[in-house]
């Protein structure tokens, strides 16, 4: 019985930090979807619809906050999280492949890094900016383990939440070009793209080719590319109890 009891709970442990992980890109429902990525939205405001603030299950700690506004001739959206989670998520339908953009470029900078950011470890799996694809990966795809817990998390969560994730970091330790599965979830990959105070308080240029990353982090997945999701942009300091701010401007999707 004792044997049990330990499974169970080992079992529910699981599932908890897989909605913890997975929450973080939740995506809306395809009535929400829009072909192209949106503007964050004027100076002074906040972000404008279709892009929709996703936090945790239930979440009661404080939510990362998002603003636009105008920096170095950027209208930007600025990202601060103060031991908080949250992210901007942009729905997308891409359904069709063939005429799906396979490159994200966009500009960002970090005024306030996490230097006790670790994303090796639970504990420190904090980042102070990231830009992140949604994939629309087939269940099948998953390894059984984390197919069960991704299905319970999205009837638990009522979201649909995305079996792959390719997130962007900006990074205070890991040097560029590391490659990181989440703490709390294989359906999370970082590339970590900046790293250490080289380059703060300015802002700096990232053109991505996401077909690419794709395969290089989840290839053993899966052979094919499937639809793009979303596109999501986040920070949070909740696991550190950090403060962090960041901005993020000209995020556009092209052939």
């Amino acid at each position: 019985m004792e044997a049990r009891v330990n499974v169970f709970d080992r079992g529910r442990s699981l599932i908890a930090s897989a909605l913890a992980c997975v929450a973080c890109v939740a995506f809306a429902a395809a009535p929400d979807a829009t072909p192209v990525l949106q503007p964050f939205g004027g100076s002074g405001n906040a972000p404008a619809a279709p892009w929709k603030m996703v936090g945790l299950p239930a979440q009661t700690k404080p939510f990362t906050r998002f603003s636009v506004v105008d920096l170095d001739g950027h209208t930007a959206l600025r990202v601060e999280a103060d031991a908080s989670y949250g992210n901007l998520v942009h729905p997308l339908d891409l359904a069709d492949l063939a005429a799906a953009p396979r490159s994200l470029r966009w500009a960002w900078r970090v005024d306030q890094p996490i230097d006790a950011a670790d994303l090796r470890r639970r504990e420190g799996d904090d980042t102070a900016i990231k830009v992140c694809t949604l994939w629309d990966l087939p269940m099948s795809k998953v390894p059984f383990v984390e197919r069960q817990l991704l299905r319970m998390a999205r009837v638990r969560g009522g979201e649909q939440y995305p079996a792959a994730t390719v997130c962007y970091v900006w990074d205070t330790q890991l040097p560029a070009g590391t490659q990181v599965t989440s703490a709390f979830t294989g359906r999370l990959k970082y590339i970590v793209l900046r790293s250490g105070a080289d380059g703060l308080h300015r802002w700096q240029e990232e053109r991505r080719d996401i077909a690419a990353d794709f395969k290089a982090v989840f290839g053993d997945e899966s052979d094919t590319l499937p639809p793009l999701a979303g596109v999501a942009v986040g920070a949070d300091a909740d696991n550190t109890h950090s403060h962090s701010l960041a901005e993020v401007a000209d995020l556009r999707l092209e052939p």
